[in-house]
């Protein structure tokens, strides 16, 4: 759990350069928190289960932002730990410039989080970067039966992450560049299957995303919006995925759910998504290549 502060301009500054700021404000992530927050928010009951805050100034303002949110989480603070902090810079092209401090030690704090409940889960969420310390969750969900996501992000070419998490995950969320083309988006998809994992996800920013089980394949179209903030799509997209699947829908109804809502979260700033019903009336309407795999 880190203290974000976001920063939004009209255009990325120059090098040695500088841009007038439109909007800043006091924000939180990483991607778990903000894929709780935004489950929370679809009337979704989410446990966020973090790292520990420190007794400082960021760790105060990531609480007065996290706790009015309403949340299931159990806020911890740790003296001798620093708070995670973070920087980001988002611009209307959608692209983000972030900057973070973090140390061992205080990601380290994960490694006591309390996971009691974890066995009446309906799923789990991860994150790759938090590195080994995701790892006991994820046997812990996989021995209770509950489906495991991991969000890889550019990761899907790292074989020894893939061999080590494939046989515990359920769901891959791959990024690529949004200039790559679709074979780079089945190329990523490949190779989360080959890694034993039964859904593969792929974004690619404006390109909309890949998504495949081994028997089908899914192909969506982003819509065009006038972006303000690209920071959360990428949670976004997972929140609307395993929104879909805690629903039962069909792979390709979750993935035009998903797809939708990433890109409306674009055009406002900060993590509050749109409703499920403005989500899925641009869901309705998104060209989509639908065949088997």
């Amino acid at each position: 759990l880190s203290y974000l502060q976001l920063i939004v301009v009209e255009e990325p500054a120059g090098r040695n350069g500088g841009v007038t700021i439109k909007q800043k404000l006091d924000s939180f992530g990483d991607d778990a928190a903000i894929v709780a927050a935004m489950l929370h928010t679809w009337r979704v009951h989410s446990r966020l289960v973090p790292s520990a805050l420190g007794k400082d100034e960021y760790g105060r303002k990531v609480a007065a932002v996290i706790e009015p949110l309403g949340l299931d989480v159990e806020l911890t603070v740790d003296p001798k730990i620093e708070t995670v902090f973070e920087v980001s810079v988002a611009d209307r092209t959608g692209d983000r410039t972030f900057y973070y401090q973090r140390t061992p030690q205080t990601v380290a704090t994960l490694d006591r989080a309390n996971l009691d409940g974890l066995e009446n889960a309906r799923f789990l969420y991860v994150d790759w970067y938090d590195g080994d310390h995701i790892l006991r969750p994820v046997k812990a969900a996989a021995k209770f039966g509950v489906p495991v996501f991991v969000n890889i992000e550019s990761q899907f070419d790292n074989r020894e992450l893939l061999k080590g998490l494939g046989p515990y995950a359920t769901v891959f969320q791959a990024t690529v560049d949004e200039s790559d083309t679709d074979e780079k988006m089945l190329e990523a998809a490949r190779m989360v299957l080959d890694a034993g994992v039964g859904i593969a996800l792929v974004t690619g920013g404006s390109s909309g995303c890949l998504v495949a089980d081994g028997k089908t394949m899914v192909r969506v179209e982003a819509p065009k919006v006038e972006v303000a903030d690209g920071n959360g799509a990428g949670s976004c997209f997972a929140a609307g995925f395993i929104y879909g699947r805690l629903q039962e829908w069909p792979l390709e109804r979750c993935a035009r759910f998903a797809t939708a809502e990433a890109s409306l979260k674009c055009s406002r700033v900060g993590y509050t998504p749109f409703s499920v019903e403005d989500g899925e009336r641009l869901a309705a309407t998104l060209a989509v290549d639908s065949r088997a795999w």
